[in-house]
């Protein structure tokens, strides 16, 4: 199929989660004209709801922290800065059959599976995290290496080493030290005090942002199209990129986006030097089935909760209710991250959705068949990239050798952790960057 030379869209986003309408937000209120082509049949990849017995709520959770001043400046633009609700929220650890309180000073004092020179060490930990200006020291460490060093060995065991291993597993020993070190920085520096942790949501939940995005874009005559799967991009005459949807249509572009896993894009892009080819491939993924339930009680109170005992593979509960209110109900999601090869990959969805409520069941033997409302479980292949020490230097350059295309996922949040506020702050950045290139920067 030959496209009309011209219907040549100045943007092409591949993606609709939230970096790439973040992106084309951008743009298309910059007099650029967008288009965004997602796979799925819906805008808002990982942030994007589903209906759960009524109620709208995301595939896959997501909190905002204080630290995120990414969402805070898009919301202000978008004229959603009244919609970000904050909450007082804890933490736990389900250890030896009982929940134990988690997340400030006085509960690790009370913690009864650590030694008093092992509650130093660890609120030391906890204390340098929120404070070190940088992480240049650490960049060379595996996060074992670092949290052994500031821990213990017994210590690590006893705190870290389960709640790494049940989402990594065999890459537990080369995770990034600095990645697991922006991670409690970043929850630890959203607090209102010593003894308060401070969570956000936005009234009505992510789609709140996909659609005032969505709505954005499409208010500026650019446009979103979903189920419109992208097969390959290739350069074309005077440097236009051909994009060949999976239904054969085929378009032309200035500028192309590509906010795919890292794994999709190296199958889209077959015009790549090797190098880059290479570096790509070199990204290893897992994957994750996030279990969410309806119940008619809460189970602990505590927003998150993780899990040391060992007969449940789980690593946690997310308490969603205690974050954003649902009518009294309890929403409570069980993440299986895990890398594909993993036996429980391919467990049906009812085999992991029995496993986990048994979890819940014992961190509340309260909790019985009866009050389950409704469950749910959804599966994302490429979920969680394996950050390892100096992982920025193994990534191929945002800005590829294809001309006018740039290639970025969750990877190039590192040393941060997948969020909204990295995702639309990068995509800013990508929408920058084409729209000096075309002349509208």
């Amino acid at each position: 199929m030959t496209p009309a030379t011209d219907d040549i869209h100045d943007l092409v986003v591949i993606g609709a989660g939230a970096m790439g309408l973040a992106a084309a937000w951008r743009a298309a209120n910059n007099g650029i004209g967008c288009l965004v082509l997602e796979a799925g049949p819906v805008a808002g990849g990982m942030a994007a709801h589903f209906d759960f017995g009524g109620i709208s709520l995301e595939r896959y959770y997501h909190f905002i922290c204080q630290s995120d001043h990414d969402t805070f400046a898009l919301l202000e633009e978008l004229g959603l800065a009244d919609t970000l609700v904050w909450k007082r929220t804890t933490m736990g650890y389900f250890d030896h059959g009982k929940v134990h309180d988690w997340g400030n000073p006085l509960a690790l004092l009370k913690y009864p599976h650590l030694g008093p020179i092992e509650k130093l060490r660890y609120g030391l930990l906890a204390w340098w995290c929120t404070k070190r200006p940088n992480w240049d020291g650490a960049e060379h460490m595996t996060a074992p290496e670092w949290l052994k060093e500031w821990l213990g060995q017994s210590g690590y065991d006893k705190m870290w080493h389960r709640l790494l291993h049940q989402k990594f597993f065999q890459y537990t020993d080369v995770i990034s030290a600095t990645w697991i070190g922006t991670r409690i920085s970043r929850i630890g520096r959203s607090r209102k005090s010593l003894m308060e942790e401070r969570l956000g949501h936005l009234e009505g939940g992510t789609q709140t942002l996909v659609d005032a995005l969505v709505a954005g874009i499409t208010q500026a005559g650019s446009e979103v199209r979903c189920s419109a799967p992208v097969a390959a991009v290739t350069v074309a005459e005077n440097d236009l990129k051909r994009v060949e949807l999976g239904n054969g249509e085929v378009l032309l572009a200035r500028e192309v986006i590509s906010t795919v896993p890292t794994p999709v894009a190296d199958r889209i892009f077959p015009g790549l030097s090797p190098d880059e080819h290479a570096k790509l491939a070199a990204i290893e993924n897992i994957g994750v089935i996030c279990l969410v339930y309806r119940l008619k009680k809460p189970v602990t109170g505590h927003f998150w909760v993780n899990i040391m005992d060992k007969a449940h593979p789980i690593p946690g509960l997310i308490e969603f209710s205690a974050l954003r209110d649902f009518g009294g109900d309890t929403i409570i999601y069980a993440p299986y991250y895990m890398p594909h090869d993993n036996e429980r990959w391919d467990y049906s969805d009812e085999a992991l959705l029995d496993d986990a409520f048994a979890a819940i069941k014992a961190v509340n033997p309260q909790i019985g068949e009866g009050d389950v409302i409704d469950r749910n479980a959804s599966r994302l292949k490429y979920s969680q990239p394996i950050c390892t020490p100096n992982f920025l230097d193994k990534l191929p350059p945002v800005e590829t050798s294809l001309p006018g295309v740039q290639i970025a996922d969750t990877s190039y949040y590192y040393p941060e952790d997948r969020g909204i506020s990295e995702s639309v702050g990068l995509g800013a950045r990508l929408a920058e960057t084409a729209m000096k290139r075309l002349g509208n920067g």
